[in-house]
């Protein structure tokens, strides 16, 4: 009955990343009630996106979000990737949760270079 047993394979990355992905989307309307004041616009970036582009927000599995990373990125364009993700990576929307005006505030603070948690 070898075509039952499981193959001794590792998973492949993407199934992992796509876990991950899955858990984070998960965890999205728990902060549908507390976005919306700077500070909790701070909290959910360095907390949310860092969980992807790292705490530091110099990059991971997403893409750096410093200044320099973004100094040729319009903030226009920036706000539409928060509030509608891209389509086919693992970068989510945002706008069940964020307004238009709080997606161009964070970013132009990543242009400008993110605060730290207060």
């Amino acid at each position: 009955m070898a075509f039952l047993r499981r193959p001794d394979r590792p998973r492949p990355m993407s199934t992992i990343l796509l876990s991950a992905f899955g858990a984070l989307c998960l965890t999205v309307p728990v902060f549908a009630w507390a976005v919306g004041g700077e500070e909790e616009l701070i909290r959910l970036v360095r907390q949310d996106c860092g969980s992807c582009h790292g705490m530091t927000l110099k990059g991971g599995l997403g893409s750096p979000l410093t200044p320099t990373a973004l100094r040729d990125k319009p903030v226009d364009s920036l706000a539409a990737t928060i509030l509608h993700g891209r389509p086919g990576t693992a970068m989510p929307a945002w706008k069940s949760i964020l307004s238009e005006s709080d997606a161009l505030w964070i970013a132009r603070k990543l242009v400008e270079g993110f605060p730290e948690e207060r």
